[in-house]
């Protein structure tokens, strides 16, 4: 009964001989896990500390290495010495004295000078050459036709108006040819009449026309010595720098054949022999530098530089009576191929008698004269007057004329001298005479009104590219003071 008893009112207590253990494996695991937390935090301080380090750093982290990359680019380039060509075929030598350094914007442009390697491009996935020039075996034995003034039966001869006769203004007194306000024409260009301008562009066997050198009084002197060395040129190879604009860039790339057929003429005003002077390129008693010929031209006939650039650029048939082709590179461009090769592949080998780039941007005039006047290449006002006749008589602003380009880029010109091609360089340049100095916008239109040039190969800008290495403007030409 007791023991009954005792059964009914005990509390039953489990007892393990494991308890102790236990106890212990469970303060191990506590122990173990204060560890791991302790490591855990350890290791986020390290990256929050990292991440305050990198805020605070962080500049240096990319400056430094920005500041190395150019420490050695500078390092590269200081290497690297400025050639110029001596008068040898493609001979180089370092600059005597070339006075100041370039200025640091120039250094990826003065890098072209001398450059040789062709430039390419893929057509149909095969990678060519834009220009495909003869093999220098054939340059050296190549022959240029002359110029057959027969095969133009439109134009077969130009009348150029001049003081000394004057077909249109027979009923004009004399100081009707003096400068007129508000214009740029003068005693050198003559006083063409809105008249005259549309009589210019009719297409006859006579051709009576405005062509500049209208005057003896009109200036742009040049020497007899000179002068008889230009009308000895067969073929011509021109450049001009008035003001002092741009550095001389002896050409490259020609043949033997070449030297002795081809004429190189500078042509410089006083203010460019100047600047040159004393940057140690002097004349020398023959004339030359290197292979260019430096004519001295002296009493400019326009304020505008840019203006005066356009006589030796649009008239070199005036300049060289006797040349058959010319070939004009821009100041800022190092010419660097043969010219006979030159004029075989884009005149003879396409059946033109011009050759002139594309426009590497632009298609049409009226998109031109906007761009015109957002680079202040020239005012408002003197672009609207241009577009407003050029409106007013019909040009299209269509984009393509004769299946190419319907705007020209005209740092290089290549050309065949024949009465047609005469004419037309003569109405150019009466329109940059008129209107603005920009030639881009003239020559489309004068090149419609002319319908009857159609044998232009309007050759892509990597063809350009081929002819010549691109230096761009070196410093701004001084203007002219009245």
């Amino acid at each position: 009964m007791s023991s009954s008893i005792f059964n009914n009112n005990s509390i039953s207590i489990s007892v393990s001989d494991d308890d102790p253990d236990e106890v212990g494996r469970m303060r191990v695991r506590v122990r173990r896990k204060r560890k791991k937390h302790g490591d855990q935090r350890g290791r986020t301080e390290c990256t929050q500390l990292l991440i305050r380090w990198f805020v605070k750093y962080w500049i240096l982290l990319v400056f430094l290495p920005a500041a190395a990359l150019l420490i050695f680019e500078a390092t590269r380039i200081g290497k690297k010495p400025g050639l110029a060509v001596n008068s040898g075929v493609n001979e180089v030598k370092k600059p005597g004295s070339l006075g100041n350094k370039e200025p640091i914007s120039k250094v990826k442009e003065l890098s072209n000078l001398n450059r040789l390697d062709p430039t390419t491009h893929v057509v149909g996935g095969v990678r060519e050459r834009c220009l495909k020039l003869l093999p220098a075996e054939e340059l050296e034995h190549l022959e240029l036709p002359l110029t057959e003034e027969s095969n133009s039966n439109l134009v077969k001869r130009l009348v150029y108006i001049s003081d000394q006769e004057t077909p249109y203004g027979a009923g004009d007194s004399p100081n009707s040819w003096q400068r007129i306000n508000d214009t740029r024409f003068n005693l050198f260009t003559g006083h063409q009449t809105m008249d005259e301008r549309e009589k210019s562009f009719k297409v006859n066997e006579t051709a009576v026309i405005h062509c500049g050198f209208y005057s003896e009084n009109g200036g742009f002197k040049i020497s007899d010595e000179d002068k008889s060395y230009m009308q000895s040129c067969k073929v011509a190879v021109s450049t001009c720098a008035f003001g002092g604009g741009d550095d001389l860039y002896q050409p490259i790339g020609m043949s033997e054949a070449s030297l002795k057929k081809v004429c190189y003429v500078a042509f410089w005003d006083e203010i460019t022999l100047a600047a040159q002077e004393l940057q140690g390129n002097k004349i020398g008693d023959d004339g030359f530098i290197g292979k260019w010929r430096i004519v001295i031209v002296k009493n400019l006939p326009f304020v505008d530089q840019r203006l005066n650039g356009k006589i030796p650029k649009m008239l070199p048939h005036r300049l060289f009576p006797h040349a058959n082709y010319s070939i004009w590179v821009d100041s800022k461009s190092q010419f660097r191929r043969d010219p006979l090769g030159v004029i075989e592949a884009l005149l003879l080998r396409t059946n033109s008698v011009l050759a002139i780039s594309e426009h590497g941007a632009r298609s049409s005039v009226y998109d031109e004269a906007k761009a015109v006047v957002r680079k202040h290449k020239a005012t408002p006002e003197e672009v609207e007057v241009q577009i407003t006749q050029y409106r007013k008589d019909g040009l299209p602003a269509d984009k393509r004329f004769n299946g190419r380009k319907a705007l020209n880029e005209a740092s290089v010109i290549v050309r065949e001298h024949t009465t047609l091609t005469n004419m037309l360089m003569c109405l150019w340049f009466n329109e940059v005479v008129r209107f603005t100095s920009r030639d881009q916008l003239s020559f489309p239109y004068v090149l419609w009104r002319l319908k009857v040039v159609k044998n232009i190969n309007a050759f892509p800008v990597c063809t350009r590219k081929d002819l010549v290495n691109s230096m761009g403007h070196i410093r701004k030409a001084k203007p002219l003071t009245n």
